[in-house]
């Protein structure tokens, strides 16, 4: 598709994204409104090969921010690859602990409660109570600490259901580190403690409805997971079950 019209410089690419700054005049809908240093706000995240659904991502985005829960404000979604919001200023949890700014605890009981305040807010859609918002890749990547506080960013796989699948799929990414030969590992397992301590029920995780086996097919399943990510799934679920214990 190219570089967008008024977007300046790539920010960030990941799996299935790339992250553009918009121009500081950029008037996208005729919103002037700037929210960051240097009235540089606003940013472009547009999805490659087919992947997203900007419109609907945008409104589960300004569901919760309106119930209170801390994510980018959203300017517009024009069309199903195109999301314009609040551009953020702020190492990721991932980077603040690597910077010695929080140490891996206290990044993982930042996930847990980021989590417990997400299902915290009625479902959007659904009537059932046991219902709820999930976003479904909380990981310490897709958190900003920016100067407001924790900001969860990356809402492609928000979906309404169970909260333990929400639980499950962040405690299995973060483990897939913590079992992996990575450098990484033991501060992935300290997250991961943090992370779990602050589950108000491990049935959300391994009871007999708990969300666990779903999150490791799902990811299983994901077309973006290397081999040798699929292969650590099994042992990151023992993980988890034997913190849990």
């Amino acid at each position: 598709m190219g570089i967008p019209a008024g977007a300046g410089r790539l920010l960030g690419s990941g799996r299935t994204a790339d992250v553009y700054a918009l121009d500081d005049h950029h008037d996208h809908n005729g919103l002037g409104d700037h929210g960051g240093p240097g009235g540089g706000a606003w940013v472009l995240r547009r999805y490659r090969d087919g992947y997203g659904d900007a419109p609907a991502e945008a409104a589960v985005m300004e569901y919760v921010r309106a119930h209170g829960y801390p994510v980018p404000r959203v300017r517009a979604a024009d069309a199903r690859t195109d999301l314009v919001m609040e551009r953020l200023y702020g190492p990721t949890l991932v980077e603040a602990v690597a910077a010695g700014q929080l140490t891996a605890g206290e990044a993982g009981s930042a996930l847990a409660r980021l989590l417990r305040d997400l299902h915290a807010i009625p479902a959007r859609r659904s009537t059932d109570p046991a219902v709820r918002v999930l976003h479904l890749d909380l990981h310490p990547e897709n958190v900003l600490l920016a100067p407001a506080g924790p900001m969860v960013i990356d809402w492609a796989n928000t979906e309404e259901g169970p909260p333990g699948r929400d639980w499950s799929m962040s405690a299995v990414i973060v483990a897939q580190v913590a079992v992996d030969d990575d450098p990484r590992a033991p501060l992935a397992e300290e997250m991961l403690s943090a992370l779990l301590a602050g589950c108000p029920d491990p049935a959300l995780l391994t009871g007999p409805s708990g969300g666990l086996g779903w999150a490791t097919g799902q990811r299983a399943a994901n077309p973006t997971m290397s081999p040798s990510e699929v292969e650590l799934l099994g042992e990151a679920g023992e993980l988890i079950r034997r913190l849990l214990a």
